[in-house]
């Protein structure tokens, strides 16, 4: 009893690795291996460079906004027309100012998650499900080993960027203390510089961090999607069907098939033998075939059962042990009688029509 519990504990153990059919099913449901860490470092990346490329274009926006703002529309009296006309026309250069970079940010993040999985299509995985409502399956997730993982992963980044950003402060610590000494557009432009510099900094330290974090959640998705060896034989049980059942299918495919060999015995006109071993039948008609054909075949007991089938239907047989082996092993049933077989099976189709003369 022991042994079988054993056994049985081992044959559900996880140990096997996904088939394919599996990978394909997981994948249908959104469960692949990635890394929110990648598509947030190529989104930092992506727009800390269109803020270095397209910043000087942004801030000449905003300056012109405050510059029209103060010129225009402080000296207009406040109406309801003016203030709707006002909002349109904020919301138009604001939209200039933000449009680009919201596209860029868009297009990294559509970029990035192509890196890790490519073109997928997954509306199961957006699909309302209560369980994800359970409070005891909520706590289990907050207290797993895979929440420790996270946050030990959150402590570290916010650990590095910190490191970072301190870092690039300091080596321009002495450009921020003579901040207040600068023009106010010298002042905007270091800023504005100091914090391009800081975001592609932790962006470049975040892709080399996101690279280990997709390794883990690769690792992590391989081991979820892993399976036992009784999933791997009940999917190819589904797939493939039951081997047993395969079996009986095949042994009846097999009987019908002899039994529509047999029942072409009669219809022959001869039948080869070897005396026992080997049994050839033969049928032919000069009206519609080219060349005798072969209705039936067989070895040992099938041979036995095609002789004694043709001497109960008065069907002649013939002994020739060399033609009849050559028969068996050249053509299949169905085929007609290979062409260096001609003149051998011609002799003895007239030796059997002499003798149904004579009967």
């Amino acid at each position: 009893m022991y042994i079988s519990l054993d056994l049985q504990y081992f044959a559900q153990e996880k140990t096997e690795k996904a088939t394919p059919k599996k990978r394909k099913e997981s994948r249908q449901k959104g469960q692949v291996a990635k890394s929110t860490d990648v598509n947030t470092a190529f989104i930092l990346l992506f727009v800390f460079l269109s803020f270095w490329f397209f910043g000087r274009f942004s801030v000449e926006q905003l300056f012109s906004i405050a510059q029209f703002t103060f010129q225009e529309y402080m000296l207009i009296d406040l109406t309801e027309n003016n203030v709707q006309s006002m909002f349109i026309e904020y919301s138009f250069q604001a939209a200039l100012v933000v449009a680009p970079f919201m596209f860029i940010a868009m297009i990294a993040g559509v970029f990035s998650n192509y890196l890790q999985v490519g073109i997928l299509f997954a509306p199961e995985a957006i699909k309302m499900k209560l369980e994800k409502l359970d409070p005891i399956k909520g706590a289990k997730r907050i207290f797993s080993i895979r929440a420790l993982v996270e946050f030990l992963k959150s402590m570290l980044k916010i650990t590095l960027v910190g490191i970072v950003t301190f870092s690039i402060i300091w080596i321009f610590l002495d450009d921020i203390l003579k901040l207040s000494l600068y023009s106010i557009g010298e002042g905007v432009r270091l800023i504005g510089n100091l914090t391009v510099i800081m975001g592609l900094a932790v962006a470049i330290l975040l892709i080399f961090l996101s690279v280990f974090d997709y390794l883990y959640q690769k690792y992590d998705h391989e081991k979820n999607i892993k399976m036992s060896k009784q999933d791997v034989k009940d999917e190819y049980k589904k797939t493939e069907g039951d081997p047993l059942i395969k079996s009986k299918i095949k042994e009846k495919q097999r009987q019908m098939a002899m039994s529509r060999m047999m029942a072409e015995v009669p219809k022959a006109d001869v039948v080869i033998t070897n005396p026992t071993h080997y049994a050839v039948a033969l049928k032919y008609d000069g009206n519609q075939m080219d060349a005798p054909i072969i209705v039936a075949k067989g070895v040992d007991f099938i041979a036995l059962k095609v002789i004694n089938i043709a001497k109960n239907n008065d069907v002649i047989t013939v002994e020739n042990r060399p033609l009849a082996r050559a028969l068996y092993s050249q053509a299949e049933i169905g085929d007609a009688v290979p062409e260096d077989l001609f003149k051998a099976v011609a002799e003895v189709l007239a030796y059997v029509y002499r003798i149904q003369k004579k009967l």
